[in-house]
């Protein structure tokens, strides 16, 4: 019999962000891996990586892959999911700059706007809008390209060319789903037909419990559990909340929550990529608090995140993942808005509406953050944990058919 991950099986290239540190991005890898068993899997973003130390992975770069070569065989390359439809070149390239070139490239951004196609090719090697949308035309070696759960809550807002060059790339792909009913209308009304699956990162519990219990073990973890002994509230936030008009509302808004329960705080960073989390904004915003004790975890492990939202009283931040995954282990939780944001609709807003209860409060404003934290702790355990082995099915029925284009 042969042996399944044998060197003459297809090998199935996972393809997407992971390739800078971001919670939700850094999960999906790993949920595929456990959804794909005896596959011969690589793993490959826009840059070559190695976020092992992170929780993540060894990552190569995709361009590799690009080239046509007799040597190399047919690939199957699925897109693991997150708001991949959106991300421009411009934001990629900022996004995986090392900190001492990260002003350089958003500076960069006139350059970018007035010759796309080549500015991309310098900084990234590849001369799209939308980098990390892969489309078929551009991989003769592959035998199916498939797109997995994948966000696009505001591809209407993008210029024309990018949309273009998004829905060519849907429209030659294998498989398409989609991790909210915004974005699956959207698709629709260009022509593209997009099942809708909840986000991968609903499976965390389900797939890794055994892996964040052991995490909820370790110092960085167990110092905040024994520091607040009637448990604590996780908070996120990303560093463009770190206005001192805003730190203060945040402040007074999770003292409020966190003296109704007479709980700590604890404080993580859901990515440490540029225009993700800083410690310096969560220091700060210590400052401004009264809730004893107020705890930061130092990891960016991302089974440490896991771990320290696992054993929450309460989620509440700005990262999509840090409430699906507050989901998953049936915590409750909640987004919040960021001042600035005129639109109604962000991937919060669309995951919200498209998966979880009519009663859960999704995304609320700064100054409301005490009273959406009081809603979703008014949610009955009970139900939140019949919400989270809902979305375990519709994932895993929704999955079914990645599975069987990729045997």
């Amino acid at each position: 019999m042969k042996d399944a991950t044998s060197d003459t099986q297809t090998e199935t290239i996972l393809f997407g962000a992971f390739d800078r540190h971001n919670f939700g991005d850094l999960l999906f890898p790993h949920v595929l891996t456990r959804m794909l068993p005896e596959r011969r899997l690589s793993f490959a973003g826009l840059a070559a990586r190695d976020l092992r130390a992170f929780g993540g992975h060894l990552v190569e770069a995709i361009g590799q892959h690009a080239t046509p070569r007799r040597d190399r065989p047919p690939f199957d390359l699925v897109h693991v999911g997150g708001e991949l439809l959106t991300c421009d070149a411009w934001e990629a390239a900022v996004m995986l700059s090392p900190e001492d070139r990260v002003r350089a490239a958003i500076d960069a951004q006139p350059a970018w706007l007035r010759a796309p196609s080549a500015w991309a090719r310098a900084a990234l090697g590849r001369s799209t809008r939308a980098p990390y949308v892969l489309s078929k035309g551009d991989f003769p070696r592959a035998r199916r390209v498939l797109f997995n759960a994948v966000g696009g809550t505001e591809l209407a807002q993008r210029d024309a060319a990018m949309r273009a060059e998004v829905i060519a790339a849907l429209k030659l792909a294998d498989d398409v789903t989609v991790r909210d009913a915004i974005t699956q209308r959207a698709l629709e009304g260009e022509g593209v037909a997009a099942r809708c699956v909840p986000d991968p990162a609903v499976m965390t519990a389900e797939l890794f419990g055994d892996i964040v219990r052991e995490h909820a073990a370790c110092e960085a973890v167990a110092s905040i559990r024994d520091a607040c002994q009637n448990g604590y509230i996780a908070v996120q936030f990303s560093a463009d909340f770190g206005d001192d008009r805003t730190l203060d509302e945040l402040a007074q808004q999770i003292d409020t929550a966190a003296a109704s329960l007479g709980a700590g705080v604890a404080f993580f960073r859901a990515g440490t990529a540029p225009w993700h989390d800083t410690l310096e904004v969560y220091e700060r915003t210590r400052q401004h608090m009264r809730t004893q004790p107020v705890c930061l975890l130092n990891s960016p492990n991302v089974w440490d995140i896991c771990a320290v939202l696992a054993g929450s009283r309460a989620y509440c931040g700005s990262s999509l993942h840090g409430s699906i995954v507050a989901a998953a282990f049936a915590v409750p939780h909640v987004n919040v808005r960021h001042p600035a944001r005129t639109s109604a609709n962000s991937k919060q807003t669309a995951f919200a509406s498209t998966w979880e209860d009519g009663g859960a409060p999704g995304e609320v404003a700064v100054e409301q953050i005490a009273q959406g934290i009081g809603a979703a702790l008014r949610i009955d355990r009970a139900r939140l944990e019949r919400t989270a082995r809902r979305l375990v099915a519709e994932y895993r029925a929704g999955f079914e058919r990645v599975v069987a284009l990729t045997a």
